[in-house]
């Protein structure tokens, strides 16, 4: 827990300065966080109670998707704190509407995977290239500790939560609000929305990841479900990245 996640992000945040917002937004669909968190949650409380939570972070890719057109909504109109507050609100609502709808799977998949491509019609285009501010030395280990803190937290109250609502607070887009909220601060309202735009590109491959493992961790196990949902991600996120090069070429 204090090695993976904090190399994970600190990973993810070097690419993503190298290749620009858009392609951070995307790298953050992958489940930094909750794929952890998942795993830990099989190692210590079994596959049974990893699956559960598994159905809920696969739910958590909508209440994403609600965080990210609210965020992107408003970012022209206002400061980061004020759209980072609404979008965070939102994902809570959404949370709350999601774990007492109590749906069965086969009514979750197709909500959630509906949700996704709305959200990318719902939010604001931005093609305009600026060139990349300077961020604060503290910035990357910042991210890293708060990933890391967040973790240990979710997986130490895992039993008083339930591994639905694990798995649903496990998927706040934490990553993707840091992202978001010093570029929008840094470098204006463009970059933040590019960078949520390639959030909700990656979420195809963050709730497939999911949904893969809560179908296949208790009849394969941890290591072949974990390679099985590993593989649906990347096969997806191979798609997203080619639909965020074609949507934003430059």
């Amino acid at each position: 827990k204090l090695v993976l996640t904090p190399a994970l992000i600190g990973a993810v945040s070097l690419a993503g300065r190298r290749w620009g917002p858009g392609v951070s937004g995307w790298l953050v669909g992958f489940p930094l966080t909750s794929g952890p968190v998942a795993f830990f949650l099989a190692l210590d409380h079994g596959v049974r109670f990893a699956a559960a939570a598994a159905v809920g972070s696969m739910t958590g890719a909508g209440a994403q998707a609600v965080f990210c057109v609210l965020y992107g909504r408003l970012a022209r109109r206002g400061r980061w704190g004020w759209a980072l507050v609404a979008g965070t609100l939102g994902f809570a609502a959404a949370t709350v509407i999601l774990q007492s709808a109590d749906l069965s799977l086969a009514w979750l998949v197709p909500i959630v995977f509906a949700t996704l491509p709305a959200a990318l019609a719902f939010m604001p285009k931005d093609s305009q290239i600026l060139a990349p501010a300077p961020l604060p030395r503290w910035d990357i280990p910042a991210r890293m500790v708060v990933s890391t803190a967040i973790v240990l937290l979710l997986t130490g109250f895992a039993t008083v939560l339930g591994p639905q609502l694990t798995g649903l607070l496990a998927t706040y887009p934490l990553y993707g609000a840091i992202l978001a909220g010093f570029a929008h601060h840094l470098e204006g309202p463009g970059p933040a929305i590019r960078v949520l735009r390639g959030l909700l590109l990656g979420l195809f491959a963050f709730a497939g990841f999911f949904l893969v493992l809560a179908l296949s961790i208790e009849r394969a196990g941890i290591a072949r479900g974990f390679a099985a949902a590993i593989a649906a991600a990347l096969v997806l996120q191979g798609g997203a990245l080619w639909a965020l090069r074609r949507e934003s070429p430059a």
